[in-house]
């Protein structure tokens, strides 16, 4: 099976984490990585994303684990545009968080109306942080919590 999935991941965390390991689950992983152009579209709010180079770099540290782990192979494809690769005919099913959901159905459509049969859609869970809230990068950014989802401690105020 040929398996798709995208972001910016800037940082990689944990969350990022249980996706890859259900798309390696399935069978061989493409991974759409935003480009410098469009990783800055795809966030909710406004932060520093690291370059394309840097953000592949540290993606493809994470997949090799895992790709060996399930005895897979991986790729790594730039996206342009928000439906990116995975309208392309030769992928089977897309991982998605529960929030990019909506985006795989819109894929699905896409496909469907070049004749393309639709993907199969595996929704992985957020996975929560220390706190129970999830994981994610704009938390990481912000200094709230780490890539595993502890606790930072803030400096106290000192007033």
């Amino acid at each position: 099976m040929q398996v798709a999935l995208g972001g910016t991941f800037d940082p990689v965390h944990d969350g990022h984490r249980a996706l890859f390991e259900r798309a390696f689950e399935l069978g061989d992983v493409t991974v759409g990585l935003t480009s410098d152009d469009l990783a800055p579209e795809t966030r909710h709010e406004p932060r520093r994303v690291r370059s394309f180079e840097e953000r592949r770099a540290a993606l493809a540290a994470e997949l090799e684990s895992l790709a060996d782990a399930h005895d897979r192979d991986y790729d790594i494809r730039r996206l342009d545009e928000p439906t990116g690769i995975a309208t392309e005919p030769q992928f089977d099913a897309i991982v998605v968080s529960p929030e990019t959901r909506a985006g795989a159905e819109r894929i699905n459509e896409i496909r469907e109306d070049h004749g393309v049969d639709p993907l199969q859609v595996e929704v992985v869970d957020h996975v929560p942080a220390e706190d129970g809230e999830r994981i994610s990068s704009t938390r990481i950014a912000r200094g709230e919590i780490d890539r595993h989802g502890n606790l930072v401690e803030q400096p106290a105020d000192t007033e």
